[in-house]
């Protein structure tokens, strides 16, 4: 069979493909690119890539293209479920015979509750890494015989026995070479990465025990998996030869530097490579392994924070100290490396002095950019089990109309709408502070491309704004 790899269309701006950590539209356009698809795109022939969001494209023109595949796969999650159902139910309508296939956290941790919900219109739950599963089905393997996934034969769901996480990501084609021949690289946009980027992954699984994070939990699963270095030094060597345009490479693995000594590897050898690239890294990462990541060109680092009161870090079992956050915030200024700091508001244990608290942390770190996020206690993770079992989930729906986060966690003492309206409350003391707008007016003068990204950032998220006020009145 030929399959469509499909990130389906949803909101104006949703970026919650496969590759984005935040399932909403945000408050300034942001789209990462949908990796999890490309791999098995890459390993079958016939095969493409659509990721509608960022092409602009429509259920229509999303189902024109489908005429021509026999299996379409779709990247699906929580709050987009029942939209991306619909999407399988059309492209059924138009071509009965064609296989439907959904992936993703959300499937993977309730396979038999979304072949309820989806009857008629998905075939097979992929559960877990579907590289090999997707690439099984369009071979021809029997059903019965492809391990992680479930189906429904007559009237009963079927789940076939669990396919063990991928050992051997050497063994994958490069997701970069799948970018070139399908999606439009330059409409991927980070606004704190230097563009156009590619993001790309050294490996798989994070060892950290953190409660709200899903990918690890439902997905690709706690145990570190490493493509090695050499692997990765020659999918980078690609890049720079074959994408030359490209000014920043993500590794968008969980944390990059969960394996110090790996990360290390692959920076000598890419070193003389002389690229720019960008990690995800835990604010406990020494000040030894910044700077030879740093000296191999690795100038930004994207961190979780989270919060600024020790108890909710506990609570999270987030396994970083504000003490080691700081100490390594301060590493890093030392090395000229920015810093990107995720915050999230609602986490168990959130008051209105621990949000307080958490904003003069951020301020007092002086981070060269944030995003502030509303907690989400997505099925499968220790958050979402936590929430139900004290009644903090007020809403099933993660998303407005408009496809932005909302709200769904209510404290007793802390209603879900004081913590949403602290997430503005956060962006402008951080943002309006005259040291970052001295800051700001420095670098739009001495940098055209820092003036126009920052100029277009601003008018974004002012529009954003107003609109947020309308929906409200």
């Amino acid at each position: 069979m030929k399959p469509l790899f499909l990130n389906p269309p949803t909101f104006e701006d949703f970026d919650g493909g496969a590759g984005a950590r935040y399932q909403a539209s945000r408050e300034v356009t942001s789209f990462w690119f949908p990796g999890w698809l490309t791999y098995p795109a890459g390993m079958i022939e016939g095969s493409r890539v659509v990721d509608a969001p960022v092409q602009r494209l429509d259920l229509d023109a999303c189902l024109d293209i489908a005429k021509d595949y026999d299996m379409v796969v779709m990247y699906t999650s929580t709050p987009t479920l029942a939209i991306d159902v619909e999407t399988a139910r059309r492209v059924k309508a138009q071509k009965p015979g064609t296989v439907t296939v959904l992936t993703g956290p959300h499937v993977s941790i309730l396979p038999e509750e979304s072949l309820r919900f989806a009857a008629g219109a998905v075939d097979i739950v992929c559960r877990g890494e579907f590289d090999y599963s997707t690439k099984e089905l369009c071979e021809g393997k029997p059903w019965e015989e492809v391990d992680g996934i479930s189906f429904v034969k007559e009237g009963t769901v079927v789940h076939t026995k669990d396919r063990p996480p991928i050992a051997d990501l050497d063994a994958l084609p490069f997701a970069s070479k799948v970018y070139q021949r399908d999606l439009p690289i330059d409409e991927y946009v980070i606004p704190h990465f230097r563009h156009p980027y590619v993001s790309i992954y050294a490996s798989r699984g994070c060892p950290s025990r953190c409660i709200y994070c899903l990918w690890p939990q439902t997905f690709s699963g706690r145990t570190l998996r490493k493509r090695s270095p050499q692997n990765v030094y020659e999918e980078v060597k690609w890049i720079k030869e074959n994408l030359p345009y490209v000014k920043d490479i993500s590794f968008d693995d969980d944390t990059f530097t969960a394996d110090k000594q790996h990360a290390i590897a692959i920076a000598r050898l890419i070193k003389p490579l002389n690229v720019s690239w960008v990690i995800n890294a835990r604010a406990n990462c020494d000040y030894e392994t910044l700077k030879e990541l740093r000296d191999a060109g690795m100038h930004h680092v994207v961190v979780g924070y989270e919060s600024g009161n020790e108890q909710i870090l506990k609570n999270i079992k987030k396994g970083v100290t504000k003490a080691q956050a700081i100490e390594f915030t301060r590493n890093c200024k030392k090395l000229g490396i920015t810093v990107h700091g995720a915050f999230v508001l609602g986490l168990p244990g959130e008051t209105r002095e621990t949000i307080k608290e958490t904003i003069a942390y951020a301020i007092d770190l002086d981070l060269t950019s944030i995003q502030v996020s509303l907690a989400s206690p997505y099925p499968g993770t220790e958050f979402y089990q936590m929430a139900k079992e004290n009644g903090w989930i007020a809403s099933d729906s993660f998303l407005d109309d408009t496809g932005h986060q909302k709200c769904v966690i209510n404290y007793p003492d802390l209603p879900n709408q004081e913590i949403f309206d602290a997430v503005e409350l956060f962006y402008n003391k951080f943002y309006f502070r005259p040291r970052y707008i001295a800051r700001s007016i420095f670098s739009m003068l001495v940098d055209s491309q820092v003036r126009r990204k920052l100029l277009k950032e601003g008018a974004q998220y002012l529009s954003y704004m107003r609109k947020r006020k309308q929906a409200a009145c």
